[in-house]
């Protein structure tokens, strides 16, 4: 790789919009090993207009919890593969809708029947869920609509 093309972040990594600036998989692995810092989570409120106690909600992180992880300014690795999980959806649909945040977030917060009537980032709360709302927007962007 030359290093021009290293100094620009791969973009089909995901967490752009957590503020994530890993240039290889293997340092994105790292960073979420590490777990992300509590401000990816207020970066990804900030982006989504999605409040953050909502965000732990969907990622299964009690309020208490949460309170804890503001404190300390960090989250689990486990949190932090959650929230990244979560934040790829949500760029699949930025790009779905061509970058138009509104659309995407009504979208993703409207009750689908594919979804068994969840929204789509309810859904998207297990790593398998979250494959199907990917799936289902890739087919959404080819046209095949099931």
């Amino acid at each position: 790789m030359n290093h021009a093309a290293s100094e620009v972040r791969d973009a089909r990594l995901p967490g752009r919009i957590l503020g994530v600036t890993a240039e290889s998989s293997g340092e994105l692995i790292r960073q979420v090993g590490k777990g992300f810092s509590f401000h990816a989570l207020q970066t990804l409120e900030s982006h989504t207009a999605i409040p953050v106690a909502q965000i732990a909600r969907i990622l299964g992180i009690p309020s208490r919890t949460l309170a804890r992880r503001r404190v300390s300014g960090r989250l689990t690795p486990d949190e932090s593969e959650k929230l990244l999980r979560l934040s790829a959806t949500f760029e699949k649909a930025l790009d779905l809708f061509e970058d138009d945040r509104s659309q995407a977030l009504a979208w993703l917060s409207s009750p689908k029947k594919e979804f068994e009537d969840q929204t789509p980032l309810e859904y998207s709360r297990t790593e398998v869920g979250a494959r199907e709302v990917e799936d289902h927007i890739g087919r959404l962007e080819y046209g095949v609509f099931s």
